[in-house]
């Protein structure tokens, strides 16, 4: 398979990182390809406006969506945009690799998504959920946390269950036709201020997930994908059918 790795921190030295470069190691040694995307070594700017549009469509006003469906008509769209489209256009699993930052994604893995699934282009009002332009193609989150995962329950004071706090991202996911795989959370990543065991102890857990995130991608074939609702789901208002 072709991979993309869409890697959202800014410290190089991060367990984030060390989750992509164990996730590399793992599915090249399978025989994958695997091709990352660093956003914050790549400088990606995650913010959308005008600038990024030297054909506008409408220069007194700027209308997001009416701008990207008309750069993507026109081939205009920006060369950062245009070369990550190219990737999930190539890859057959995308993994997004990034921290829980304030209960959800870092704003520039958020910017990226803002950016770079292009109305019109990417999605219509008839090419969506299980109909997306990417069906066919899996994805799955790798997410870190600081907190422990006896935490992350309904009413925990992680905010919740994993699923349920990254809902608006795995549905925007299953919006675009992907098949989507539960997340892989790694928990209790601690820094200096906020610890809850031994260094040594600490170190040893380390060690534990990356192995439990390479056994992970090496079965994860044998994971059942998140459930979503599909266009049979719902009437021609968008209200879900009733039996």
């Amino acid at each position: 398979m072709n991979i993309l790795i869409v890697h959202s921190h800014p410290e190089k030295k991060s367990f984030n990182a060390s989750l992509t470069n164990k996730a590399k190691q793992t599915l090249t040694k399978q025989g994958h390809s695997v091709e990352i995307s660093d956003l914050y070594a790549m400088n990606f700017d995650p913010v959308e406006k005008a600038e990024h549009y030297k054909n506008r469509v409408n220069s007194s006003r700027f209308d997001v969506l009416s701008e990207q469906r008309n750069a993507y008509k026109t081939d205009t769209l920006a060369k950062d945009v245009k070369e990550e489209i190219e990737k999930i256009k190539k890859c057959d699993l995308l993994i997004l690799q990034f921290p829980l930052w304030w209960h959800q994604q870092p704003a520039m893995l958020k910017g990226w998504f803002d950016r770079v699934f292009v109305a019109g282009g990417l999605y219509t009002s008839k090419m969506r959920y299980d109909k997306g332009y990417f069906k066919g193609k899996k994805a799955i989150c790798s997410v870190t946390s600081g907190a422990p995962l006896s935490t992350f329950t309904k009413n925990g004071r992680g905010g919740g269950e994993i699923e349920s706090i990254l809902r608006s991202i795995t549905f925007s996911l299953h919006y675009m036709g992907f098949t989507v795989y539960p997340t892989f959370l790694s928990t209790e990543i601690q820094n200096k201020n906020f610890t809850y065991k031994s260094e040594k102890e600490f170190k040893i857990d380390l060690e534990k997930n990356l192995k439990a995130w390479s056994s992970h991608l090496k079965n994860l074939h044998k994971v059942e994908p998140l459930k979503f609702h599909g266009w049979s789901d719902w009437d021609e208002k968008g209200n879900e059918k009733r039996d």
